[in-house]
């Protein structure tokens, strides 16, 4: 895609910016009584006949202004694996594994299947493709599924760093760093916790350049006080202390980080990262309007919804 052209995707993302929920938005949903009345809250927003606000859609707009970005193909790689671990334990189920798959993906979802099963792995994406055959192979030969998870989700993090790195993007190459991060931070604590062996965490952390593997290894293997020791004395000291208090205010921490990376796209003129960016936003705005549509209706009060907010892109 040509320099102009991007100019012209990104002056059309700006323009839809408009209609991303602002803070005061947020609040207002938050102190909304009714269902109705957030739906009207939210509508008001968007506009009169506007589409219905998914990832799904957010996408195929996106991709109808960068068409051949393939750079931003980055951002489905979680979904893809996703759908990989759906597909191989529906067919070791003998399920359909269609109500199991997430969109947006670059997957072809109606050729996944057929293509597992018939051990074709040329016809995947490359991403994806050898870890389809290793994944296979594990789960049939060891029926251990969250062995075959931690392989799969591991693949996931280097496919995207690797991805990252190819793209030639700083703000690709850091959200493939973070995004491996926070994997990584949260599968560490999950197996110190559950007094996990040495092989099982080699193979369920991933490492990168911000956080490194073997120490990350060692750390876990020391206990869940030994890790967050470990982490204290990283750049990820605030990671340690959210994940000490729970894993909720950890999750909040991960996707607060994206997001802020998110901002420093906003100004970009040229190139796809402003693109990714709105996507990014896009994600946080919806789990947000989650958020609050669970919170209410289990009765939560209002201050623990708003501590639960994650950070806005406008």
């Amino acid at each position: 895609m040509s320099t102009v052209r991007y100019a012209n995707a990104v002056a059309a993302i700006r323009a839809m910016e408009n209609s991303l929920l602002s803070r005061s938005d947020l609040d207002q949903l938050i102190n909304a009584a009714t269902k109705s009345e957030r739906d009207n809250i939210v509508a008001s927003k968007r506009g009169a006949g506007a589409e219905e606000f998914t990832l799904e859609s957010v996408w195929e707009t996106i991709r109808g202004y960068a068409p051949d970005c393939r750079e931003l193909e980055i951002l489905l790689y979680k979904n893809d694996f996703h759908n990989l671990k759906a597909a191989l334990k529906s067919m070791i189920a003998g399920k359909e594994p269609q109500g199991y798959y997430i969109r947006p993906t670059n997957l072809d979802l109606d050729a996944l299947y057929p293509a597992l099963a018939a051990k074709e792995y040329e016809q995947l994406p490359e991403h994806i493709r050898d870890t389809a055959a290793e994944a296979y192979e594990l789960l049939t030969r060891t029926l251990d599924g969250q062995l075959a998870d931690s392989l799969a989700d591991t693949a996931c993090m280097r496919a995207m760093q690797r991805a990252a790195e190819k793209s030639g993007s700083t703000f690709m190459k850091k959200y493939a760093q973070l995004t491996t991060v926070c994997a990584d931070i949260k599968t560490a604590y999950r197996c110190s916790r559950m007094k996990k062996q040495r092989s099982f965490i080699e193979t369920a952390v991933c490492g990168s350049d911000e956080l490194d593997r073997d120490s990350l290894v060692r750390a876990a293997l020391g206990g869940a006080e030994g890790l967050l020791t470990f982490l204290e004395n990283t750049s990820f000291g605030d990671a340690a202390r959210m994940l000490a208090e729970s894993p909720a205010k950890f999750e909040k921490w991960c996707d607060d980080v994206i997001m802020e990376l998110a901002e420093t796209a906003r100004m970009e003129a040229f190139g796809a990262d402003p693109l990714a960016a709105y996507y990014i936003a896009a994600e946080a705005e919806l789990k947000n309007l989650r958020i609050i549509s669970v919170c209410k209706e289990s009765g939560t009060d209002r201050d623990t919804i708003t501590e639960r907010m994650r950070k806005l892109y406008v």
